[in-house]
């Protein structure tokens, strides 16, 4: 009994140590991000370089952890046509959602891009209807009014608003809302089943090839002109804290559950706007922005609750007709 205790214990607090690392991860990657693209700080400007580095450095981990060192495994299954028809329309949407949600830093705070990132349950809730993938009801009509108010009123309450940094960020908000359709759309219609690992190696090189395309025109020729000074071993270490950043998902997933990355990202998304506010000078929090950002959060917080109760009614009715079912688990690997 004693032992079953002891055990127990040591699971609860390995858990818990890996939500925490994951908070940790999580925000401290979207502050080494406007760090390094701060003018203020590394000044290196290229955001589309900057997220092309990951997708590599990202690729070539994968296929070093799977292949060469097989430390991890790659799920079986996948098949040229789903991969075409599939991973590609999720890495491409992958591609746009990281490239334009590095670009805002550019203009906008940290604190300002999260407060708008609320906006995404409204984005993929919208989508969702159009592809039939969701249906219109009253309660959710409801949920999406309270997370626009908040975002309208976070926003009014932003001292410095720049609309190009808007502009960017929602673009990165429907390039992440069509990603998590595609994901949807793929595991129902083709039924593979991914862990989080399988995902990232699958959708990073395609993600990378979408990212290099653009970078030779948009970047190429400035980073080849320019006259910055940007030491080698900080991106070397930026890359590498945006792996350990998906990898720490893969962890919370595997020993947790959707419900726990889920509250353990509405909780980093607060730790980040406090704290950028400590980091940066160009954050200025003000009440009407926080009041705002709470409301907003509240029915994130509705949305993610109406969402897993759907998800667990349709596990249960699947696991009662078939008990050897594996639910897919799948992870962005987003470094925001």
């Amino acid at each position: 009994m004693a032992d079953r205790r002891r055990s127990f214990f040591k699971e609860e607090i390995l858990t818990y140590a890996y939500i925490l690392l994951y908070i940790a991860l999580s925000s401290g990657q979207i502050f080494f991000n406007k760090w390094v693209l701060s003018s203020k700080e590394i000044n290196f400007p290229y955001p589309l370089g900057l997220t092309l580095l990951h997708m590599v450095f990202s690729s070539v981990l994968c296929f070093l952890l799977t292949k060469v060192f097989k430390i991890m495994k790659v799920e079986e299954g996948m098949t040229p046509e789903i991969y075409a028809t599939s991973v590609v329309p999720i890495g491409a949407m992958f591609a746009m959602t990281l490239w334009l949600g590095n670009t805002a830093y550019l203009y906008i705070s940290v604190a300002f891009a999260q407060m708008l990132k609320a906006i995404m349950p409204v984005a993929v809730f919208v989508l969702g209807v159009a592809a039939g993938l969701e249906v219109m009801s009253c309660r959710m009509l409801l949920i999406m009014s309270v997370i626009s108010f908040g975002v309208l009123v976070a926003s009014y309450g932003e001292i410095n608003i720049n609309w190009i940094g808007v502009v960017y960020q929602m673009g990165g908000v429907v390039g992440e809302a069509l990603r998590l359709i595609f994901m949807e759309i793929f595991v129902k219609r083709k039924g593979l089943k991914l862990n989080p690992i399988s995902v990232m190696y699958y959708v990073s090189p395609c993600s990378a090839i979408c990212l290099f395309i653009p970078w030779i025109f948009l970047e190429k020729p400035k980073i080849a002109d320019g006259s910055w000074n940007f030491p080698p071993v900080i991106l070397a270490l930026n890359s590498m804290c945006t792996f350990a950043l998906n990898l720490s998902v893969f962890l919370v997933i595997t020993h947790t559950s959707a419900l726990t990355i889920r509250v353990a990202g509405v909780v980093k998304d607060w730790v980040v706007v406090l704290l950028s506010a400590l980091l940066f000078a160009d954050t200025k929090l003000t009440l009407i922005n926080l009041f705002g950002y709470a409301i907003a959060i509240a029915g994130v917080a509705a949305y993610n609750n109406h969402k897993l109760k759907k998800e667990a009614s349709k596990h249960s009715s699947d696991d009662s007709e078939n008990p050897e079912s594996v639910p897919m688990v799948t992870t962005s690997g987003s470094n925001k």
